[in-house]
């Protein structure tokens, strides 16, 4: 790819959470175009005191957070870091209106057991996305929080990276969707041949718009193989609903192919989440001589609470459907992530592989 100056690029890399980071190449006008659409979609204004923890290298807090706030002229409170300590005391103490945390910091701000001491009552819009929020989480939220208006951002780094949005008066009648376009994104589901297919049908959610990346740095067959046709494929699958509603299923490279069945992760840690007692989880894959994958869930307890791998898979067998259920379940008190809160699940996969060594044979 040749760089001139007449519209100049940023280098953004991607999370890398599941391969090797690609560097996306950003230019002044997807940049701006973005900006404009999370001013828009997320109701941001001039008068806003926005707290921002998350590390600046990521797009998220970056792009669709900070610089906003700059173009607006808004007030910005810079941590060192997500600690769930330090953002309380900072809301409290500078009178924070609006808060950007992925599920997991929202988690961990939750189970901090100085969340319910702490004057939060200046906070009025809240903002999640960098991975799908779990619907039992998102309902916690807004019991414990009632005067606080939700967003979710959904997208990619390649998006600049919002791509859609769910606004406040949605969380309720389309808890777990991702929403629907930004005003400067045009999205589609697409098979495996890059054919559109119909609401109620899962596909690849792939965009175009102003805000895409020009291509990957030095790496023109990726980046011609993710703009094949004019569109972005970002490698989740998805639905649309008869309401034009995204609702993501998966990552293709997270969906677990077992025994003939294909199985998304998110839909078994929702379902794991319905326990009392689990603070978080993640679900993923491992290689089984007879199942082919296994569906596994690595859990962590709420403070105070006992789980067992039998506790999650009993409770699991009451929500799933049977072939759905974990064979394995691992208890941990934590699950790694990179420093913008995304938890690494091939690093999982990884330190769990050797799980299927002891059972080879068919299981009940």
């Amino acid at each position: 790819m040749t760089i001139t100056d007449d519209d100049p690029l940023r280098l953004m890399y991607t999370s890398g959470t599941e391969s090797r980071p690609k560097g996306a190449l950003l230019s002044s006008r997807s940049l701006i175009a973005q900006y404009v659409s999370c001013i828009i979609d997320g109701d941001m204004t001039p008068d806003d005191v926005d707290i921002h923890a998350l590390p600046l290298y990521h797009c998220a807090q970056l792009d669709a957070f900070l610089t906003p706030d700059i173009y607006l002229g808004a007030t910005n409170v810079v941590l060192p870091g997500p600690d769930p300590a330090m953002i309380l005391d900072a809301i409290e103490r500078e009178k924070v209106t609006k808060l950007f945390c992925p599920p997991t910091v929202w988690i961990g701000l939750l189970r901090c057991p100085a969340f319910d001491s702490h004057d939060l009552s200046s906070l009025r819009k809240g903002y999640y996305g960098a991975a799908p929020m779990p619907v039992e989480v998102l309902r916690e939220l807004q019991q414990r929080l009632p005067r606080l208006r939700l967003w979710n951002l959904y997208g990619q780094t390649e998006m600049a990276p919002v791509a859609t949005v769910l606004r406040p008066d949605e969380q309720v009648t389309k808890a777990g969707s991702a929403g629907r376009p930004a005003i400067n994104v045009e999205t589609m589901l697409v098979d495996d041949e890059d054919r559109p297919v119909p609401p109620g049908t899962i596909g690849e959610v792939v965009h175009r718009g102003p805000h895409a990346t020009l291509g990957y740095y030095n790496d023109p067959d990726k980046t011609a193989e993710a703009f094949r046709g004019g569109w972005f494929h970002s490698g989740d699958l998805g639905v649309f609903d008869t309401d034009g509603y995204l609702t993501i299923v998966d990552r293709k490279k997270d969906m677990i192919k077992t025994g003939g069945e294909n199985v998304a992760s998110r839909e078994v840690e929702e379902a794991v989440y319905r326990h009392p007692g689990v603070a978080e989880v993640a679900v993923f894959g491992i290689a089984h001589p007879y199942w082919i994958e296994a569906v596994t869930a690595v859990v962590v307890p709420r403070a105070g609470t006992t789980l067992t791998p039998e506790i999650i898979i009993a409770h699991a067998r009451q929500q799933l459907a049977g072939f759905k259920v974990p064979k394995y379940v691992v208890v941990t008190g934590s699950l790694p992530k990179n420093p913008s809160g995304k938890i690494l699940k091939r690093e999982l996969r990884t330190a769990h592989a050797h799980l299927a060594d002891t059972r080879v044979t068919p299981e009940p």
